[in-house]
């Protein structure tokens, strides 16, 4: 697996990629790559996720965050999202704390980050990605939308979000979905507002991750 410019990722960090629990394919995972390594050597700011659950995503962005000299923020309250709550089809009964019997994947996050050897450029944001949005002060240049996909906090991370993404950053946002009977329709509809705004312009994407450059004010 290469990254635009034909350097090799790193095979122990794809390998670490491909072992940690989580949803996103090998090719989307390449894709979201490849846009970290673009976010990252432009410097307009450091890379920023929405979403850790295990830290599969953050793994191939820290990857481009360490090879384009930058740093990734990951946002995430650990509880789960509504579709990892126990009864929905992506519920993993391993992630719940047998003392409270609330999901939290904060352990595991930390033990994928601990052997991908990542720690030194991945920083865990634990909390209300809403709440931290409304107090967070730094440009971005990436900004990866993938947290929980409800109408309700998708839209509350898009909102929170974007207005911090820098002029020439990239939006990724995943599982984005043309055809409702393949995924749900929060993601699509924030891309397509993106997409319609004026202020972001596509770019290549891999299956349900899409990618949009910010050309100005829009939101």
């Amino acid at each position: 697996m290469t990254d635009d410019e034909g350097q090799v990722i790193d095979p122990f960090l794809l390998s670490c990629a491909r072992a940690a629990k989580g949803f996103m394919p090998d090719d989307e995972g390449a894709a979201l790559y490849r846009a970290g390594l673009r976010a990252a050597r432009g410097g307009l700011g450091p890379l920023l996720e929405v979403g850790t659950y295990c830290g599969k995503s953050a793994i191939y962005l820290g990857a481009a965050a360490r090879s384009g000299g930058s740093v990734l923020f990951t946002v995430d309250h650990h509880r789960g999202s509504e579709e990892n709550q126990a009864g929905w089809e992506h519920h993993d009964p391993t992630l719940v704390d047998s003392r409270t019997g609330r999901m939290d994947t904060l352990p595991t996050f930390r033990r994928t980050m601990e052997e991908a050897r990542l720690e030194d450029v991945v920083v865990a944001v634990v909390g209300d990605s809403p709440a931290i949005a409304a107090h967070w002060a730094t440009p971005l240049s990436l900004l990866f939308i993938d947290g929980g996909h409800g109408e309700e906090p998708a839209w509350a991370d898009y909102h929170g979000w974007t207005p911090h993404l820098a002029v020439g950053g990239l939006l990724a946002i995943h599982d984005v979905f043309e055809d409702p009977a393949q995924g749900g329709r929060p993601p699509w509809e924030l891309f397509t507002r993106a997409r319609s705004s004026g202020g972001f312009e596509e770019e290549p994407g891999c299956g349900s991750l899409r990618v949009l450059r910010r050309v100005g004010p829009g939101q």
